[in-house]
């Protein structure tokens, strides 16, 4: 079992004062004692990553845990952060376990945390616990980080084309079509439509609309996302955006086993490790097909039979979860899909990133092309006629 140790109380005489801070330039030392302690406070996933690998090899070298915690407070980078471990250390020197004074501040300690801290301390394997829930942060943070990577190239180059194409519709095209007009120039209908459309773009009622209704569009996308009805809608229709709806779903069930197989190695039944995947999963189709699978397993299903209802999940997860039943080793099989899907959104996100660039590239040059060759149109046209 591990040794809580008992906790060196800081006096309150040792809190100080935080130091002044302009322009994110703080004026003095900030030590963690400058802060009280926050319930509502969000933390990094990189800082909850280091945390749990420091916290698990103190443990495994016999330091105390309570010590350990103070520690980890003393030095940590984010101080308000580490305000708040101190005071977990307070609260198991006052008699708590670790679990329960972690749940005090569920901002930054997630259900499934939770769980697999509390496995681990009636286990007596917290130091293995701890490592696993950091290998596991590391492993959701790698998939969520790529997926960010791919979504982020596109949506910048498409920013990027808008913007130029405004510039080019408010700048540049209202000076041709003064030239045209003291040409008299005969216009074909892609000039004219440009012409139309830079006289839009170019009003005070334009400027103001644009932006409102973006504003509106965001709001109604939140309020409606944040009924059950609307997120089940907008999350099944991301599944189904081509190559991205795949690569979301790849992630989603990697993440998912990645979840499931670190809490069935530490001892969790397997309905109530279904039941803290639901909260970690960010897919309500996923989520509500997680729900009715924890249903018929209450029936007397099996996991793999409970899970096959579920239309979006892969007949491949399926087959291995009946395997792994079949043989006893679930959570081997359950693992090694994980393995199997982190390298297929890894092998996905190379695959997309590479054909993005060209067909990207290919609609920037078709939008801003588009306006220049309708601009040079009309030209071409004066051209032959004074030399016809």
């Amino acid at each position: 079992m591990v040794e809580y140790g008992n906790t060196t109380q800081v006096s309150s005489k040792a809190k100080r004062n935080p130091p002044p801070i302009v322009f994110g330039i703080p004026f003095g030392e900030i030590s963690h004692l400058d802060y009280e302690p926050d319930t509502k406070l969000k933390v990094p996933q990189n800082d909850l990553l280091v945390f749990f690998r420091q916290m698990s090899v103190m443990l495994k070298s016999g330091v105390a845990l309570s010590q350990a915690l103070e520690l980890l407070a003393e030095n940590m980078t984010n101080k308000k952060f580490g305000s708040n471990i101190l005071e977990v250390s307070k609260k198991l020197g006052s008699g708590e376990e670790l679990s329960s004074s972690l749940g005090a501040f569920p901002r930054i300690f997630s259900p499934i945390m939770i769980g697999l801290i509390e496995a681990g301390e009636a286990g007596g394997i917290l130091s293995q616990v701890l490592e696993r829930l950091a290998a596991l942060i590391e492993a959701r943070s790698k998939i969520k980080g790529q997926i960010t990577g791919a979504l982020i190239y596109p949506v910048a180059i498409l920013v990027l084309a808008v913007s130029v194409s405004l510039g080019l519709l408010i700048f540049i095209v209202p000076k041709f079509e003064t030239m045209f007009a003291d040409m008299g120039a005969e216009l074909p209908g892609i000039t004219n439509f440009m012409l139309t459309l830079s006289r839009i773009v170019t009003t005070w009622s334009f400027a103001i609309i644009a932006p409102l209704t973006l504003f509106i569009g965001f709001y109604f996308f939140n309020i409606s996302y944040a009924t059950p009805t609307g997120r089940k809608f907008f999350d099944n229709l991301i599944l189904k955006i081509p190559l991205f709806g795949d690569l979301i779903l790849k992630s989603e069930i990697a993440s998912l086993s990645d979840t499931l197989s670190t809490l069935i190695n530490s001892g969790i039944s397997i309905v109530e490790a279904i039941e803290r995947c639901i909260n970690a999963s960010n897919n309500e189709i996923i989520r509500l097909s997680l729900r009715r699978s924890i249903s018929l397993i209450t029936q007397g299903q099996e996991l793999s039979t409970s899970l096959e209802t579920a239309k979006i999940m892969p007949k491949l997860l399926i087959s291995m979860i009946r395997i792994g039943e079949e043989t006893g080793a679930l959570s081997f099989m359950v693992e090694n899909i994980a393995n199997f899907y982190k390298r297929e959104v890894e092998e996905s996100v190379t695959v997309l990133t590479k054909a993005m660039e060209p067909a990207v590239i290919f609609v920037v040059a078709g939008i801003v092309g588009t306006i220049v060759v309708s601009l040079y149109l009309p030209m071409f046209s004066l051209i032959q006629n004074m030399g016809a």
